[in-house]
């Protein structure tokens, strides 16, 4: 998920809280494509939308790219 997200994260920037959403359904649809289950990801992340949230905030404040 944290390469995923690194490689899509400039997409979602500044994204209000429907574009976080969509983006968590994009990851879940790309992870199908490999074959990992949704499960699989939020057993490992816990809740995926919160970890894309935490991401946004990390990334405007400079701490994450």
């Amino acid at each position: 998920m944290h390469k995923w997200l690194s490689n899509n994260l400039k997409g979602i920037i500044g994204a209000d809280v429907i574009s976080v959403s969509e983006t968590t359904q994009k990851l879940f649809v790309d992870a199908k494509a490999l074959g990992i289950s949704r499960d699989e990801i939020e057993e490992e992340t816990g809740s995926v939308y919160e970890t894309i949230l935490d991401a946004i905030v990390h990334h405007e404040a400079g701490t994450g790219d």
